[in-house]
């Protein structure tokens, strides 16, 4: 068996509680479910433990561990704050975190209801969010990057999926945000991986935003396209006209970039079909749907 096949259980997240801080081990321990690179569980009412599982390197968690709790006070929603470390043993050979846990429903099992307010959420933590980040920060490579930098994953998602009658207008929205103008401020924080699954839901609003592995210092037109990937059709103009920065290029990199994103979210659903590793079925019909609120534009 090798390290990315241990099987996770609540036992062995109590076992290491116990060696590691035996204090939080009488706490309830539930899975929860989805994660792929990270395998959560609910550790009483108010915390989580992010266990390393998929992922070949802890370096992820890591830059969790070294940026959230920078980020954390000053941003406007709830997210996922790094408490306690856990550290590799021959019990647990990976890395773990206890963070505090974000209430709500994930996107990508509800939906939003109240468009303006989460359009006008969404718009307030990511001017928090996007400020220029540190010397030291994670640097953009293909997360955070240009969307030119990126032309081989949208290719493999864009094969990867049907689109019987749209292929054309989809390379058009791709082709114009290779050739928009680059990004020519300081790098900022990026979260870099909005989609469903990284935010959650109360009261038909967005109220939490989860999952900061991808966290760089890159493009904000990154998170920017969360304006058609997480909001109802039709709110991307209320959202753009409360984030108030961005300019008509970022505009453009945005769309094409939650172009991509629509296209992974559906090629995910379709491996989900087919029951291969990591599939996600229902992520399908919410990418298609945020591919149409692409296609017709603000």
């Amino acid at each position: 068996m090798t390290d990315s096949e241990i099987e996770i259980t609540a036992d062995l997240v109590r076992d290491l509680l116990q060696e590691q801080h035996p204090d939080l081990a009488g706490l309830a321990i539930r899975e929860v479910a989805g994660g792929w690179g990270n395998q959560m569980w609910r550790l009483g009412d108010e915390l989580a433990v992010r266990m390393q599982r998929m992922d070949p390197t802890p370096e992820l968690q890591l830059k969790e561990r070294r940026w959230l709790p920078v980020l954390a006070p000053r941003l406007p929603l709830p997210v996922p704050t790094p408490l306690r470390f856990g550290e590799p043993s021959e019990r647990f050979p990976k890395h773990w975190t206890v963070m505090t846990w974000v209430p709500g429903e994930p996107l990508d099992h509800c939906s939003i209801s109240r468009g303006f307010h989460a359009a006008d959420t969404l718009a307030g933590f990511l001017r928090a969010l996007h400020v220029e980040a540190p010397v030291g920060a994670p640097i953009a490579t293909d997360f955070g990057a240009h969307p030119r930098d990126c032309t081989d994953g949208f290719e493999n998602f864009f094969q990867a999926v049907a689109l019987h009658g749209i292929a054309d207008d989809i390379r058009a929205v791709w082709h114009e945000a290779v050739a928009a103008p680059t990004w020519e401020g300081q790098p900022v924080w990026v979260h870099g991986d909005l989609h469903p699954a990284n935010v959650v839901v109360s009261d038909g609003t967005l109220s939490g935003v989860v999952d900061f592995g991808a966290l760089v210092a890159g493009d904000p037109a990154w998170d920017l396209a969360a304006a058609w990937v997480l909001l109802p059709a039709g709110m991307a103009s209320r959202f753009f006209d409360t984030y108030a920065r961005a300019d008509e290029a970022a505009i453009r990199r945005a769309r094409g970039l939650a172009a991509m994103k629509s296209l992974f979210l559906m090629a995910m659903g379709q491996n989900g079909d087919r029951g291969l590793p990591g599939g996600k079925p229902h992520w399908g019909p919410v990418g298609r749907a945020a591919l149409d609120r692409v296609l017709k534009g603000v």
